[in-house]
C-alpha cells in the first residue's frame, strides 16, 4: 500500500510492503532493556489485553509474548501483517494480527487495558485517532508511546549511513535525531493525562550485514526507492561499511517511553 503524507518525507511516496521481508529479518532489534522499561511499569503483562498499533511484523507483541498479555496487532500494510502472522505461527504464539489503518479500527468499546504504539505514532491522524483510542481503553487504561533511534551526531557509523540515506532520499524526515521526549499532540490531552516518560541510551549490537539490512529496511531506502536506486544504494552502502566498520559493532541509540492514562 503506497502512502503519501506531506508531514512525512515532504510527501514522498513509501510502501512498507516493498521491504516487509527485510523488515522481518533485520528490524527485530530492540534490546531486552527496551521491553523491561514497559514491564517494570506493570504494562503488557499477564491479565491484560493489549492492542499494538502500527505493529509492522509484530515485533513488540512477539517479543513481549512471554510476559503473558493477550495481544492484538494492527497495521495498515497487509504485507507487514502477513510477515507478522508467519513469524508468530512459527514461534507457536497466539496473536491476532489484523490489516487495518488506525483511523479505521473496529473493536468494541473498552476492549483493551493497554494500547502500544511503537515507532509509528507520528503517522496517525490524531484528531480522528485520539478519541477512538480512548474509547477502546478500559477505565484508566494506558496508551504507551515507544520509540528508538540511532544517534547520528554521536555514532560515526550511524552518521555515515544516515548521510547515504539522505543522498538517495534528501527529504527523509527521520534524520538528525537527538535525545528527546516523545512528541504528544495537544488533542491527546483532551482524552488522556501524561503520567510518565523516560529517555535513555541503548547500545544495539550489529554485524555489517545486519546493519546494512536494518538501514535498507527503512522508509527512506527500502520502502521508497525504485529498484535501480536501491541497487545503487546497496552497492554504495556495502562499500562504505567495508571501509569504516569492523565485522561486529554497537550502534548508539536512545529509547523513549511515554505513558498516557485515559481520563
Amino acid at each position: 500500500m503506497e502512502i503519501r503524507d506531506k508531514r512525512i518525507d515532504d510527501g514522498k511516496a513509501f510502501d512498507w510492503g516493498k521491504t516487509s521481508k527485510e523488515y522481518a529479518k533485520f528490524r527485530d532489534i530492540y534490546p531486552e532493556e527496551f521491553y523491561k522499561k514497559i514491564v517494570d511499569r506493570g504494562l503488557c503483562v499477564k491479565g491484560q489485553k493489549v492492542l499494538d498499533l502500527g505493529t509492522g511484523t509484530g515485533v513488540v507483541p512477539r517479543n513481549m509474548y512471554k510476559y503473558g498479555a493477550e495481544w492484538t496487532g494492527t497495521d495498515i500494510s497487509p504485507e507487514q501483517i502477513e510477515q507478522a502472522k508467519i513469524l508468530a505461527t512459527d514461534a507457536g504464539m497466539k496473536i491476532d494480527f489484523i490489516a487495518a489503518a488506525t483511523e479505521q479500527l473496529d473493536f468494541p468499546q473498552e476492549s483493551f487495558d493497554v494500547i502500544t504504539a511503537c515507532q509509528c505514532f507520528w503517522y496517525f491522524d490524531h484528531e480522528k485517532v485520539m478519541p477512538v483510542l480512548a474509547d477502546l481503553l478500559k477505565p484508566k487504561g494506558k496508551l504507551v508511546i515507544l520509540y528508538m533511534a540511532w544517534l547520528p551526531y554521536e555514532d560515526k557509523i550511524a552518521g555515515k549511513s544516515e548521510e547515504m540515506i539522505l543522498k538517495y532520499s534528501p527529504k527523509w524526515s527521520g534524520s538528525g535525531e537527538k535525545r528527546h521526549e516523545n512528541w504528544v499532540p495537544d488533542i491527546a490531552y483532551k482524552y488522556f493525562d501524561k503520567i510518565d516518560h523516560e529517555e535513555y541510551d541503548l547500545n544495539v549490537p550489529f554485524t555489517k550485514e545486519s546493519w546494512h539490512g536494518r538501514v535498507r529496511a527503512s522508509r527512506g531506502i527500502g520502502a521508497s526507492l525504485n529498484p535501480e536506486e536501491l541497487a545503487r544504494w546497496d552497492a554504495e552502502h556495502r562499500a562504505l561499511l567495508d571501509e569504516i566498520a569492523p565485522e561486529k559493532f554497537d550502534i548508539l541509540h536512545y529509547g523513549a517511553i511515554t505513558v498516557l492514562q485515559k481520563k
